[in-house]
């Protein structure tokens, strides 16, 4: 009782002390004070932080209420930065399945929208349950999760040819393309510039191609925040951008990755690499339809012949074949 007493006359002296103070910062700020001109000088006389006391202030005007300038009781901060444990439960399972932090996010933002952690808390959730580095029974578990997904995701970049490669001067040519995230199935067009329009047509023709060979449909891709793409600037107005249309009428679901992470396409950007290496490199095209001719081979050695290391050693149609026997 002693105690509750003590409190209660140190509640009350700081709710007089603040409405003192309140009542002397008014003035101030009235141009009224027949002492202080700044409400620096108030602070630093009286020992206040302006952050504290303004938040005093402003919860005070907004009630009325002489309790609301008494010291808040509140639980442990860290607590309330914990997402709630069904959401870190979820977060659990999908990292046992071999997922990264980006792909939980992007697996649970559509169900859970403004509760979904962010990958930075993703991965704070991975720490605290040791599972921030993926163990070898994980990894198999996402190996066998991917079987089963043919289609899922498909990652599109377009990528500039350097100069050298053709015999024609001054002509700057690209590349669109799109690869399976499952099966590491790739298609790609040449094309002149990188106009929404014309990645477009060439996205179109890499989607029928990958469809009608190789039986694989996508139901959602993943590209940079390019203007080809619909992104930066454009991306509210997606109706306008004929790349946006083209999904859209095709029902495929359109991600972006996250700015300055190119690791988030981080199959595509292989790719590119490995099309380099294999097939860029010291070669001289007489034309752009060599080019084309020389590309279209390479692409079905590549689908269907050359062993894949992330694979097991089997080529990306073999690979599709037994995620379809699986399906």
């Amino acid at each position: 009782m002693l105690t509750e007493s003590k409190d209660k006359t140190i509640e009350r002296e700081r709710i007089k002390r603040y409405k003192y103070l309140i009542r002397e910062y008014e003035l101030i700020k009235k141009k009224k004070h027949h002492k202080f001109k700044f409400v620096t000088d108030f602070y630093n006389l009286h020992g206040l932080k302006r952050q504290t006391f303004i938040k005093y202030y402003n919860r005070y005007k907004q009630t009325l209420e002489e309790y609301s300038l008494a010291p808040q009781r509140r639980g442990p901060k860290w607590k309330t930065r914990r997402p709630i444990p069904f959401i870190e439960q979820k977060v659990i399972e999908l990292r046992e399945k071999g997922n990264n932090r980006y792909e939980i996010y992007s697996i649970l933002k559509p169900k859970l929208k403004n509760s979904t952690p962010s990958p930075s808390g993703i991965y704070h959730i991975f720490k605290r349950h040791q599972i921030n580095r993926l163990k070898p029974k994980m990894k198999q578990a996402k190996r066998i999760i991917i079987k089963e997904k043919a289609g899922e995701l498909g990652h599109i970049d377009c990528h500039y040819l350097t100069p050298g490669l053709l015999k024609e001067v001054n002509i700057r040519y690209y590349l669109v393309c799109i690869i399976d995230d499952c099966t590491r199935i790739a298609w790609a067009e040449v094309v002149e510039d990188l106009k929404s329009i014309t990645v477009m047509f060439a996205t179109l023709k890499c989607l029928n191609l990958i469809n009608e060979r190789y039986n694989i449909r996508f139901e959602r891709v993943l590209t940079d925040n390019g203007a080809e793409f619909g992104g930066g600037p454009n991306k509210k107005n997606k109706d306008d951008n004929p790349f946006e249309r083209l999904l859209k009428e095709m029902q495929i679901k359109h991600s972006f990755t996250r700015p300055y992470r190119p690791q988030t396409n981080g199959k595509v950007e292989r790719f590119w690499k490995t099309l380099k290496d294999d097939f860029l490199e010291d070669v001289l095209f007489e034309n752009i339809d060599n080019l084309k001719d020389e590309l279209m081979q390479y692409l079905l050695y590549y689908n269907e012949h050359r062993p894949h290391q992330s694979l097991n050693g089997v080529s990306p149609f073999d690979f599709n074949k037994i995620c379809q026997r699986i399906t």
